[in-house]
This record gives structure tokens, sequence and C-alpha cells, in this order.
């Protein structure tokens, strides 16, 4: 095992649509995407893509759903350690003008405790808070392994304080500042008190404010993206999250800037393509991004 994901599967509907019908109203929309979901679980599709393929702790259930996540999986020879629930999870996505509208049903009643894994050689752990007791477990033992651990903080979960104590990498989402009732740099000096040694707030379009390895912050600019060509924003955190896993075991002495400069490549071409599957890059594609487009 070189690197693990721990989070919850989705499967994704993405519709491209100029409209949402109500009541006995009718639409066609104009195109689809079924793909994988899930904040980790889209990060360990995106670094196995670039190489670097994790193991997945994450929900399955028995239904067809399920069957179908398996096979997209085996397609990336990704590794799945499975936690049962009754029912598969569902996202419903409406991307337009370069927001998503997004309607999730989700079973997280887990059956069983999480499984027991053998984390030796493990490289880095990717978390997105989703199974908090199993997220706690594997990122304390490897925080004590001396293993690189990493949070997509998307928004403020039940062990979300007590896990980033565990943290080595935390991205999180300006939705998680919004519910601390923080600033960006206050999030930051927050993530600093918690032990952070990287610490990031992503601003979307905007690029992330963080600071480095020094405690220096500092912005990272988006790649300027030609509005014309964003078809689908939804799931490029993800992406980005995933990138910089592999960039970091690709080359785990480069300095942090180095890991997110790769992965806002990553991001730009995700969100020109429709659905998740779609959006994963390959090492050329990610080259091609930073060649094309420079940071605002």
């Amino acid at each position: 095992m070189q690197a693990l994901f721990i989070g919850q599967t989705y499967i994704d509907v993405t519709l491209i649509a100029d409209e949402m019908p109500g009541g006995d109203d009718k639409a066609v929309a104009q195109d689809y995407a079924v793909s994988f979901g899930g904040n980790a679980v889209t990060a360990a599709f995106a670094c196995a893509r670039l190489g670097f393929i994790p193991d997945l702790l994450t929900s399955l259930a028995d239904d067809w759903l399920a069957r179908m996540f398996l096979d997209m999986a085996a397609k990336y020879q990704i590794p799945v350690h499975p936690r049962k629930v009754n029912r598969s999870s569902l996202s419903f996505i409406l991307p337009r003008e370069g927001k998503r509208a997004i309607l999730r049903a989700r079973d997280d009643d887990y059956l069983h405790p999480y499984p027991a894994l053998n984390i030796a050689g493990c490289k880095a752990l990717h978390l997105d808070g989703h199974q908090s007791d199993a997220a706690i477990h594997y990122a304390r033992l490897c925080r004590e392994a001396g293993t690189l651990t990493s949070l997509d903080g998307g928004g403020l979960r039940s062990n979300t304080r007590d896990l980033l104590q565990f943290i080595d990498v935390a991205i999180v989402a300006e939705r998680l500042c919004e519910q601390m009732n923080l600033d960006e740099k206050g999030m930051l000096e927050y993530l600093k008190s918690r032990g952070c040694k990287i610490g990031g707030v992503t601003q979307g379009e905007r690029g992330m404010i963080w600071y480095d390895e020094t405690g220096e912050v500092s912005r990272l600019p988006a790649l300027r993206v030609p509005t014309t060509r964003i078809v689908d924003t939804s799931g490029a955190g993800d992406v980005f999250h995933g990138a910089y896993v592999a960039s970091y075991l690709e080359r785990p002495k480069a300095p942090w800037r180095d890991h997110f400069e790769f992965a806002r490549g990553a991001s730009a071409f995700k969100i020109q393509h429709l659905g998740n599957e779609a959006g994963l890059p390959t090492q050329a594609d990610v080259a091609m991004m930073r060649e094309l487009y420079a940071a605002v």
C-alpha cells in the first residue's frame, strides 16, 4: 500500500440543462455523465490516473450501483476495502455558469466496524472526514508512523476539530470558514494552532490562500481557463487533492508550492470536462494545462 484514501462512495449523475423542471413540467438535458463520486473517492481516482494507485476504504452496498462502482475501481486497478451500507449513495449535479447545484441521497449508516488494514509502507493518507471513526483511527496510526496525512475540509463534520490534530496538510473550503465564523486568514491561523504544517483555503476561480513550510502566507492564483471552456466545476477540488497527493508521492522532498502548482493544472483540466471520470487528467494533460494557461 503506497497510499490510503478514506471516504464515502457516491454515484454521480451530472446533467447539463438550461433549467430544472418543477411541478408537472418536463425538460430534456443537453448532455449527461454518470461516474464515481465523493470527495476522497474522486481524489483517489485522480491519484490513480496520475500513476500512483492508492487503496480506498469506502462505503459499499450490495446493489447494482455498487457493482458498477467496483467495475470503475477495477478499471483503475484501485484496491477497494469496503465498509457495508444498505444502499448506494447518489448525487445529482447540475453545472451552470461556473457553479453547480447538487442534490444528494446518502446512506452513511455503516453496518460493520471499519476494516483493520496493514498500513506498513503507506506514504500518504488522505481523508475527507467521512467515516469519522476510521478517519481518526488511521490518522492517528499514520501520524505515529510518520506518514503524511492530508485532509479535504469541505465542510464542518463531527470529527473535524479532533481530526485536525493528526493532519499535516489541511486544505479546506470557504464553506468551512463560514461554518466556523472565520475569515480566510483566521482559518489559516486556526489550522496552524491545530498543528497542521501546511494549510490552505480554496477559493475557486480566485485560487487558494495558504501557508507553506515556514508559515508564510501567500496566494496561489488559479490558472486562466477561458470561461467558454469551462464545462463542469464539480469535482475540481477533489481532483486538486488527489493530484497534490500524487505529486507528493512522486517527489516527497519537493516544496509544497510545487505540489500545489501541479494540482491546479489538474483542476484546470477537470473543469473542462463533464463528469468526474472524463475530468481525470494524465501527467501529460497536467503538463499541457500548465503550458497553455498562465496564472491569474
